[in-house]
Formats: structure tokens, C-alpha cells, sequence
């Protein structure tokens, strides 16, 4: 059994990374006509594709809110988080056509605004005793300003 306290592991494997500039999702590119997409694909789906090769794609860790909803229901237990309340889960546009939905953090829900700026953050969703914290993606407040 491995020390929960020192372990890591994401909700799912192949969904992001942490990288020196952050973390980010991990998508698709295809290759020939630059169609993206997350989570990855298999093959394109761009019916004007002839080619239809696609390569892994690490996807901008910062976007801009383009709608969010409050969740006051629990998700069930497949999606469980520790300490349970609402959230708010948004509408994020990464840039280049890409549109992401993620759970907000780092905010009250009367802070929320659409078209403010946000920034991927990796945290922990719950604890589990035998794998330790189970991380996943969400986008907090960007006080760069920066976004897509």
C-alpha cells in the first residue's frame, strides 16, 4: 500500500499534464486539416479531412469563461469529490476553436463573470486510501488577464 499523503494519481489517465509552464489538457491535432480536439480522438472527425492524422496536442492552460452553470445536486459516486457542496462548472474557450468544460475554483459564485479570464489549475477532487489524492483539471481566476 502506498502512503496516501505522498501520492498523486489524475481521475484519468491521458486527460492532462503538468508541465514547467503549468499544467494543460491533453487533446488531438490532426495533422492535415489542424482540427483540435479534447479529450483525445482517435481519428478525425472534420468530414472535409482526407488524411485524418492526428497527433497528441498539449492545449493552452489558459481561456476565457464563455457560460457556467451551478451544480447543487451530488454527482454520483464515480465522480465523487470529498467535501461535497455546490460548484460551478464553466464553459471555457481555450483559443482556435476550442471549447473545454471545467469546474471553477478560487471564486465565489457572485465573482463569476463571463468573458473573465482563467487559468488551469490542478487539484485534488478526493482521497482515496488506497491510491492517496486523486487530482483533477479546473480554471481559477487568471490575474494576468491574459487569456485566449
Amino acid at each position: 500500500m502506498s502512503d496516501p499523503q505522498s501520492a498523486s494519481i489524475p481521475v484519468a489517465e491521458g486527460l492532462f499534464e503538468v508541465q514547467p509552464d503549468g499544467p494543460h489538457l491533453i487533446g488531438s491535432r490532426c495533422a492535415s486539416c489542424d482540427t483540435i480536439y479534447f479529450p483525445v480522438a482517435l481519428s478525425c472527425r472534420n468530414p472535409h479531412c482526407a488524411e485524418k492524422r492526428i497527433e497528441r496536442a498539449l492545449l493552452p492552460g489558459r481561456g476565457t469563461l464563455l457560460s457556467y452553470t451551478i451544480q447543487r445536486y451530488q454527482p454520483p459516486p464515480l465522480f465523487r469529490m470529498d467535501n461535497w457542496e455546490p460548484y460551478a462548472i464553466g464553459l471555457i474557450d481555450l483559443g482556435a476553436g476550442v471549447e473545454v468544460m471545467g469546474i471553477l475554483t478560487g471564486l465565489s459564485f457572485d465573482a463569476i463573470r463571463i468573458g473573465m479570464p482563467l487559468r488551469m489549475v490542478v487539484e485534488t477532487l478526493y482521497t482515496d486510501a488506497e491510491r492517496g489524492a486523486v487530482t483533477t483539471y479546473k480554471f481559477a481566476p487568471d490575474a494576468n488577464g491574459d487569456a485566449a
